[in-house]
């Protein structure tokens, strides 16, 4: 049980330090400047395909910064944890960083489904449906998709038990929303949660 919740811990703390990373370089100049849309303006049914809020210069930071904090951290860790045998996966830390930048490239792809369904639902970006239920499966999938497919990514490449997925939902989901309220208040994001 040790090993699941010091996995999750890694994951959420690692993923933290490059959402942090990624919060701070969508609000420089720099990243405004470069921030062309993935879609690049382009439509099905007359509708974008993901919108302005999925853009070029996320995908230029947010790997490379998870890969850097899955490198750091897996050095750190040991210390943290005080060398737990099997606390973590038996890997290198360069391994860690090529695994942290497919977690961090995976975090923003797993977004694009539900942009792409929310656009073709007529949805504005950064919005949701006012009531009913696909307000609350849009709110649900948006807390979820990420976390989602960051644990996809790290368990294709390592094993990853249930009980990991279990913390890391109790622990990710909060630290999702913590930071969509953050990119919120800097004013890179229309809603808080």
């Amino acid at each position: 049980m040790f090993s699941a919740f010091s996995q999750a811990g890694f994951l959420v703390l690692a993923m933290a330090f490059s959402g942090a990373a990624h919060v701070i370089w969508l609000n420089s100049k720099t990243a405004q400047r470069l921030s062309y849309p993935v879609d690049g303006g382009r439509t099905v049914r007359k509708r974008r395909i993901f919108g302005d809020n999925k853009r070029l210069s996320g995908f230029l930071v947010l790997p490379p910064a998870t890969g850097l904090s899955f490198w750091a951290l897996s050095l750190l860790w040991p210390k943290l944890t005080g060398a737990m045998p099997g606390a973590l996966w038996d890997l290198s830390s360069g391994q860690y960083a090529m695994m942290g930048f497919a977690c961090g490239l995976a975090f923003l792809v797993a977004e694009l489904p539900n942009s792409f369904l929310k656009r073709q639902l007529g949805i504005a970006p950064g919005s949701v449906p006012t009531a009913g239920p696909l307000k609350v499966l849009t709110t649900v999938i948006d807390r979820l998709d990420s976390v989602i497919g960051c644990l996809i990514t790290v368990s294709l490449i390592v094993p990853v038990p249930f009980a990991t997925w279990v913390w890391v939902f109790a622990l990710g989901i909060s630290q999702h929303a913590f930071f969509s309220f953050l990119m919120f208040k800097l004013g890179l994001k229309r809603r808080a949660l």
